[in-house]
């Protein structure tokens, strides 16, 4: 069996790090995999890039100037949307050509245009789609937010300046994918509970098999570890209660950091004999910024790629906080857990599927800061500590170990090659 998997970028982003991770995941598990991306960071002989330049480029700007258009030259939600009218075509290449399956990722921001999965589909391949967020069942968004009208058809859509029109431009992308989905069978896998349910909600996918697999986590490189010693590796203190909080880029709204701010300007607030006690670790784009704006110390550190230096500082804190507004299935949240963090989190997206409230960590109230603050001050000071974090641990190599997650791939793999006749 060979499986050719398709994602934008390599490393940058979640869907990225999950597609990185199934492809060891299946090779480990003795499929013969490869990774196409658009933009290639390692040296792994197994991904491959396409060439990255001034034509792919103008690719990726065209797109941004049709959306920029559409929304009547504004730039609200820029980058919150995408149409897919252009791309790159692979059904040329050998990796193509040798794969039995076709599994896509997220393949948004110039990877492949709506007429480039028309080719994958008119070429008999078999294909798998794992959708990362909402995109491949709306119109133009990654998430729907409130707005439910994916389920019959996208128009007036309120990610566009004054609320679109009736025939906007996610009517007319909804149109083109309704169309192109009926070329050909697709298997669509959400990622989490959240996301298949919604899935199996829009009119796009009627007729298709959506089916639920989590991503998959490497259990033995994200396991517990010596905290003292991790704190000693990280250079945090050793005679504080520690809060990490986590993003590509800290100021990103998506993210709640300012739920965050709030929460421990609560928590400070309430139990002031805890300024003294907490710290919060910081990594991302504009960490420093945080040290003005939280009542406790604050420790900055820069975006982590490298996941050995990340599971070293998930086994330095105590606690994992995520006040993420939008969310499919957080890799932060699983990472964290499978390092028996406790995680704090909202009640949404897939995040409740992860977080087994006042079991492994807590779930708080939707966009309530101060749910959220309890939450925190909860699992440091009232919760039985070392349980929560003994479940959470449990709770990934459950559900997430590669051998897990790669098996339920491969039974789908076998289906829909016919490869259990």
């Amino acid at each position: 069996m060979r499986v050719l998997i398709i994602n934008t970028s390599e490393r940058a982003g979640g869907a990225a790090i999950a597609a990185g991770r199934l492809l060891e995941a299946l090779k480990n598990n003795g499929l013969k995999v490869k990774m196409l991306v658009r933009d290639k960071e390692s040296e792994k002989l197994n991904v491959v890039g396409l060439n990255y330049n001034f034509l792919a480029l103008y690719k990726f700007v065209w797109e941004r100037v049709v959306i920029w258009a559409a929304n009547r030259f504004h730039r609200h939600n820029l980058f919150k949307v995408d149409i897919a009218n252009t791309g790159t075509d692979i059904t040329s290449l050998p990796e193509f050509k040798q794969a039995d399956v076709i599994h896509l990722h997220w393949i948004n921001q110039g990877m492949l245009s709506l007429k480039d999965i028309r080719k994958i589909l008119e070429s008999g391949k078999a294909v798998v789609w794992t959708m990362h967020d909402m995109w491949p069942f709306t119109g133009i968004c990654h998430y729907a937010r409130e707005c439910e009208l994916y389920q019959t058809e996208c128009h007036n859509c309120p990610y566009l300046y004054g609320g679109g029109s009736k025939y906007d431009i996610s009517w007319r992308v909804f149109q083109k994918k309704k169309k192109l989905y009926n070329v050909a069978p697709i298997t669509f896998v959400g990622c989490s509970q959240w996301l298949t349910g919604k899935a199996r909600l829009s009119t796009l996918l009627k007729g298709h098999e959506v089916v639920s697999i989590p991503n998959p986590i490497n259990t033995n490189l994200f396991k517990a570890r010596d905290k003292q010693e991790s704190r000693t590796l990280c250079q945090l203190p050793h005679d504080k209660k520690l809060i990490l909080f986590g993003s590509v880029k800290i100021s990103d709204k998506r993210k709640g950091i300012d739920y965050f701010i709030e929460a421990c300007n609560l928590l400070a607030e309430k139990h002031p004999e805890l300024k003294d006690n907490i710290g919060i670790v910081v990594f991302g784009k504009g960490s420093e910024a945080l040290k003005n704006m939280l009542p406790f110390p604050v420790y900055a550190l820069d975006y982590v790629k490298d996941e050995h230096r990340l599971a070293i500082i998930y086994n330095a804190v105590d606690i994992y906080a995520t006040p993420s507004l939008e969310d499919n299935l957080p890799n932060t949240i699983m990472e964290a857990m499978a390092c028996g963090v406790p995680c704090v989190g909202f009640n949404v997206g897939g995040i409740p599927e992860m977080i087994d409230h006042l079991h492994n960590g807590y779930v708080a109230t939707y966009k309530s800061a101060k749910d959220f603050a309890n939450g925190l001050f909860w699992t440091l000071k009232e919760s039985e500590y070392q349980s929560l974090a003994e479940e959470a641990h449990r709770k990934v190599a459950t559900h997430y170990s590669e051998s897990s997650v790669a098996k339920r791939y491969t039974e789908i793999y076998n289906k829909i090659t016919g490869s259990y006749a």
